[in-house]
């Protein structure tokens, strides 16, 4: 791949020491769900999505293969900016109905998968040989922050899958307003929320019968480990996700099961584990649409339509920087 296909965008783990000794130095333990998308981490979420019981994926992929031709109509062409765009699969979705507007589009991945990445930038290519498509390798906010100022075409930034769910309310509304100041108005941005459902649907989704899910949370001491000369023992860990009624979101933990010290010597970090403490490594939160609206109002985001599946579990929000 040529350097005109891929952006590294500068040290983009640089601010990855401080939340690991912070979450793994306080009570309850906690990490960030980025850890989990190493090249394995990134190889298990594909298989999750693929999961009989994982219907998030297979839900927006149906909501976007009825309405992609709407939403391009809507925005007409522009510039495509995907923020966690993994393997890409469900946004050729997208790229189909943009390519039926106009041979010419610009594609822009943004991950911080390396591997994966630089995989669905080859594969985009050769399937969209007229389309521009650079990725950028780096976080969601370093992203945004390069993007404030590099296009003066209309552009539409996409976040797919319901990972706004993995924030808290506090670090969505941060979130949000990057997006916001990385728009300018007239701009639109395309959201993917999971919606609130009953309990054992959603813990069925994240305790799978095949295990995909507790060995894509277990790998994310793999990361740890090779990443930051760790030694956590993974068969001291067992994985469980369980649905919050009252704050309407998942929570996924990793339960030590033995005594553990560990270190981790790029850190120069060293903690210990008793017998039942977790590690919370995710939360998944689940959305009602009326109080989303009202959030991405307060960034001047104006919901412009939002389209549903037939039993209201998935929704796609599009929106327009005023």
């Amino acid at each position: 791949m040529s350097i005109q296909t891929l952006t590294i965008l500068d040290n983009h783990y640089q601010e990855s020491n401080d939340d690991v000794i912070q979450g793994l130095t306080q009570t309850p333990k906690s990490l960030p769900p980025k850890y989990f998308y190493d090249d394995r981490g990134s190889q298990l979420f594909e298989e999750i999505c693929d999961l009989p019981e994982y219907y998030p994926t297979r839900t927006e992929a149906w909501i976007l293969s009825q309405y992609a031709d709407e939403i391009a109509q809507i925005t007409g062409s522009c510039e495509l900016v995907e923020l966690g765009s993994g393997s890409s699969t469900k946004t050729r979705i997208l790229l189909d109905a943009y390519q039926k507007m106009a041979d010419d589009c610009r594609y822009l991945p943004i991950d911080i998968s390396g591997g994966i990445l630089k995989t669905s930038v080859v594969e985009l290519q050769q399937k969209y040989p007229d389309f521009s498509i650079q990725g950028l390798l780096g976080t969601y906010e370093q992203a945004l922050t390069h993007l404030k100022s590099s296009s003066s075409q209309s552009r539409m930034i996409f976040f797919l899958g319901s990972s706004m769910g993995n924030f808290t309310r506090q670090e969505s509304d941060r979130f949000l307003s990057q997006v916001a100041h990385a728009s300018k108005p007239g701009d639109y941005f395309l959201l993917g929320i999971d919606l609130q459902k009953p309990q054992e649907i959603l813990e069925a989704a994240y305790n799978d019968s095949q295990g995909i899910t507790a060995a894509f949370n277990l790998n994310m001491l793999s990361h740890l480990n090779w990443r930051f000369q760790g030694n956590f023992n993974l068969d001291f860990f067992t994985h469980q996700a369980i649905y919050d009624q009252v704050d309407h979101q998942i929570e996924m933990y990793l339960h030590c099961q033995e005594n553990h010290s560990v270190s981790l010597d790029i850190l120069n970090l060293k903690t210990s584990f008793q017998a039942g403490e977790s590690i919370l490594t995710e939360i998944s939160r689940k959305f009602d649409l009326a109080i989303i609206q009202k959030q991405l109002e307060v960034q001047k985001l104006q919901t412009l339509k939002i389209w549903t599946d037939p039993q209201n579990w998935f929704g796609l929000i599009l929106c327009q920087a005023q």
